[in-house]
């Protein structure tokens, strides 16, 4: 009787869980609106400002990242090139 009982608790509260889900649904759809509003405002809000101080409105500035250049330790060792036997 227990093991029936105990799915009889599972199943009563999966259909409680489904239908406070359909109740609340609309405020947690809001709040996740509202809240995902509010990270984008402030996060592109910086971009809004308008031309940067030493541009005159029209020019074009592009900006590069530097070039890494590549470093070769020369302590890294010797190539060995392998071939195969038969």
């Amino acid at each position: 009787m227990g093991i029936l009982r105990t799915i009889f608790f599972i199943i009563l509260g999966y259909y409680l869980l489904k239908i406070l889900g359909r109740i609340f649904q609309p405020w947690i759809h809001a709040y996740a609106v509202r809240k995902t509003e509010s990270y984008f405002n402030t996060t592109f809000q910086s971009r809004d400002k308008g031309p940067l101080k030493d541009e005159k409105v029209g020019e074009v500035s592009i900006d590069k990242p530097p070039v890494k250049s590549k470093k070769t330790d020369s302590n890294v060792g010797e190539y060995i090139d392998f071939e195969e036997i038969e």
